[in-house]
């Protein structure tokens, strides 16, 4: 993502104990601008006492190329088999 510039806004303080608590500020902000996205899974967490734990991960049924990719450092000299074994788990 990229910074494309900076704006203003003005919003309600909702602070109880504050000089500010509902009243309107105006405030600086940072225009983002980032390519579209493509959800290729989840992750599902569980609460523990020591906070969040990812219980499991679910991936697309179907990766493009360019996804695989990603997870290879050399995908030239590679066999290219990821996912190949979820994806046939998932198929049947």
């Amino acid at each position: 993502s990229y910074k494309a510039g900076m704006t203003h806004i003005v919003r309600d303080v909702d602070r109880p104990g504050s000089k500010l608590h509902k009243k309107e500020v105006a405030e600086a902000v940072s225009v983002v601008e980032a390519p579209p996205m493509i959800v290729v899974g989840f992750v599902g967490y569980v609460e523990t006492p020591r906070g969040l734990r990812a219980l499991t991960t679910v991936w697309a049924g179907h990766l493009s190329e360019e996804v695989k990719r990603r997870f290879y450092k050399a995908w030239h000299k590679s066999k290219q088999k990821a996912f190949t074994k979820y994806q046939k788990r998932w198929s049947d």
